[in-house]
């Protein structure tokens, strides 16, 4: 399993305009650990005789499993750690089916000093196809001070 590399962004790093891609591949044991998880046994999302009966024809990914690549996106390159979720939207656009692969994106839309906020554009795509687009308030974590980053002195 490839996992994100740590990029650590302060508020003072930002600017309007940077932007992060994460491309995954669905597989279907990542759709059965997400229903594992989450608790969404939805037939469509784990049954291909189910799925079959659909408008969709066959199996497709948790919609929630798709917004979590923007949750990796945001907790580890942009901003990064210590990123803290205010608020999210999401709509959701065409079905991502076992087997597709998504590249989900950030990007830095507005940034809001009070409260170090960043509003965050998102986006999952598969191909040329948005399968997910919202928004997503984040509040940033400043640049520590010097005398912040060093511990005291043991007396």
């Amino acid at each position: 399993m490839l996992l994100l590399e740590f990029r650590t962004l302060y508020f003072e790093d930002l600017s309007v305009g940077m932007t992060e891609i994460y491309q995954k591949t669905v597989k279907s044991s990542d759709v059965i650990g997400f229903a594992e998880i989450s608790g969404d046994r939805n037939p469509i999302h784990l049954s291909e005789h189910f799925a079959a009966k659909t408008p969709f024809k066959s199996r497709i990914a948790h919609g929630l499993y798709t917004a979590s690549l923007l949750s990796a996106l945001i907790g580890t390159r942009l901003p990064g750690p210590g990123a803290v979720y205010i608020s999210q939207t999401l709509q959701f656009k065409a079905p991502v089916k076992i087997g597709d692969t998504v590249f989900a994106s950030v990007e830095v839309a507005e940034l809001v000093p009070h409260g170090r906020r960043a509003r965050l554009a998102c986006k999952c795509s598969v191909g040329e196809n948005v399968v997910l687009e919202g928004e997503a308030i984040v509040k940033v974590p400043a640049r520590p001070t010097a005398a912040a980053a060093t511990p005291p002195m043991p007396t």
